[in-house]
């Protein structure tokens, strides 16, 4: 195909994928829909269904229609970087927990977009790791808000707090999960991240910084939710709050073994997901 019918495509497709992923401005469904799903729901369209649209721009979008990415690219790529600060800023300001998680998974999945659309082997590979490692820490946020829910039938944050004093496990399981959502080195969120900023740098240093403002907001929004919900004085709806159930303990300390050990040791995930990442940038380089 010539490079304008690849250009027509590039849009055609892109738009399709941007608003499964969610891409800003194609991102308004995501935020109610997270929040008012039941858990389960929230759970699976988070950490399954939306990377569905980042894996179709890297195993189709990428080797069939470099044209059009050639083209129309770094576009993607700004809209990817306004994705990441705009959802972050949202995410400041919530009061909803869960709406608070929302807004934080849109701001991880436009920095793995961003990755992608840099085009190098870091910005790949940290998709890959990114967007297992989102699944994992999305669901045991989402599974969290919803052990708050249930107990004290409210996620407003306002509402909450001192919750360290009735379960001390599930303080450290909660942190831990929040640790691997900011990236903190040693968990799987950091491997992800530093390679995904590694690929973004490659492609402008500018856009690299941009895009690294997602680990001071990210840091900001998730230690303050902890802090509210976990921390400070006793707030009377907190004094409901009982401890875990054995079903509850199993889910969250596995996700927080998968956070600790996918964090230190990543090897399997880059051995398994480079062979297939290098031969789609072949066919793009090829082109080129």
């Amino acid at each position: 195909m010539d490079a304008t019918t690849q250009g027509w495509l590039f849009w055609c497709f892109f738009l399709a994928f941007a608003i499964k992923i969610p891409i800003f401005p194609l991102h308004s469904w995501q935020p109610d829909t997270y929040t008012d799903a039941p858990a389960q729901g929230s759970m699976l369209l988070s950490g399954i269904m939306l990377k569905m649209g980042v894996y179709g721009i890297i195993r189709w979008m990428l080797p069939v229609i470099p044209d059009g990415i050639a083209q129309w690219g770094e576009t993607a790529l700004v809209l990817c970087t306004i994705s990441i600060v705009y959802a972050s800023v949202l995410a400041l300001v919530q009061k909803d927990f869960k709406r608070l998680i929302a807004y934080s998974s849109i701001a991880h999945v436009g920095l793995i977009s961003a990755g992608v659309f840099s085009l190098n082997i870091q910005g790949l590979q940290g998709s890959m790791v990114q967007m297992l490692a989102h699944g994992v820490n999305a669901v045991g946020l989402f599974f969290i808000a919803d052990i708050i829910q249930r107990r004290l039938k409210t996620r407003n944050m306002d509402e909450l707090g001192g919750l360290a004093n009735n379960s001390p496990l599930f303080t450290i399981l909660f942190m831990i999960v929040m640790l691997g959502s900011v990236a903190l080195p040693l968990t799987n969120g950091f491997v992800g991240e530093f390679l995904l900023l590694s690929g973004v740098y490659q492609y402008s240093a500018t856009m690299a910084f941009v895009c690294g403002l997602t680990v001071i907001f990210g840091a900001v929004y998730m230690l303050r939710a902890y802090q509210k919900v976990m921390l400070g004085e006793q707030h009377a709806r907190s004094v409901e709050f009982t401890g875990l159930a054995s079903s509850e303990k199993i889910v969250l300390i596995s996700v927080a073994a998968l956070i600790i050990i996918t964090g230190i040791y990543p090897k399997p995930i880059l051995t398994i997901a480079q062979p297939a990442l290098e031969e789609v940038l072949l066919q793009i380089n090829n082109i080129y």
